[in-house]
């Protein structure tokens, strides 16, 4: 990171908090983009970012919150809260789209506590690359749509993150986190492997026996994606939950 800007981050579950401190410009942005993305790709279940000692010297670099937020709207569905800007930022917040993007908070305690009530429900899992893998994946959605009471996606939920799943063990070989999400109008299913490999859907023959798992997931999902998490990535999926 740019030693003109720190941060510290903070896990204090349900949320993780993220304090900024020292120059925000066009150069510096990158950096705290980095750090915003490596936040959300841990899937906390939300994030605040502290921006009280955070000295704002390019109004234009405030987009990279707007921009953050976006990415988690689709993955990993983490609602994202600003607080205690000074007052300068504050206005500055004010003109752009960052505030229509990212709700924005007196201080971090009333920035937590909305964050922490717009989260989410989510249901996790460590998974071996086993045979056994994809039935625990299909009781992990039968358990998550019983839960949140939404039995039409049992079908189909179980079918995409079956071949998400099954792609892990058969191509990458490595533990996984499953992640099933509701945050209304999706839910959305994820996986996180060890392997950066990014999934990409054959075109297999018509007579060949496998090949069409990623077919399938395209074919049921409003969405899917990739995206790389430390050494690996996430594969997620978004099925419209009306």
């Amino acid at each position: 990171m740019s030693t003109r800007i720190r941060c510290e981050v903070r896990d204090e579950t349900p949320v993780t908090i993220v304090r900024l401190a020292g120059a925000l410009d066009l150069g510096t942005m990158r950096s705290v983009h980095t750090v915003l993305d490596r936040c959300l790709t841990a899937q906390p279940d939300a994030l605040v970012v502290d921006l009280e000692k955070l000295d704002v010297t390019d109004p234009l670099a405030l987009s990279v919150f707007a921009a953050a937020a976006r990415r988690a709207a689709d993955w990993p569905a983490v609602p994202m809260v600003l607080s205690a800007p000074p007052r300068e930022t504050a206005a500055w917040l004010a003109e752009t789209t960052a505030c229509r993007v990212v709700p924005v908070r007196r201080d971090c305690a009333q920035a937590a506590a909305l964050a922490g009530a717009v989260a989410a429900p989510r249901l996790r899992a460590r998974l071996e690359p086993v045979a056994g893998a994809c039935r625990r994946a299909r009781e992990l959605v039968t358990d998550a749509c019983g839960r949140w009471n939404i039995p039409e996606l049992a079908g189909p939920a179980s079918l995409v993150l079956s071949e998400l799943v099954g792609n892990v063990v058969r191509h990458a070989g490595t533990p996984m986190q499953v992640t099933l999400t509701l945050r209304r109008p999706y839910l959305r299913v994820a996986v996180m492997d060890g392997s950066p490999a990014d999934p990409r859907a054959a075109d297999p023959d018509l007579r060949a026996e496998g090949g069409r798992g990623l077919m399938l997931v395209r074919e049921l999902t409003q969405r899917w994606g990739s995206t790389p998490a430390g050494a690996g990535k996430v594969v997620w999926a978004m099925l419209p939950a009306n």
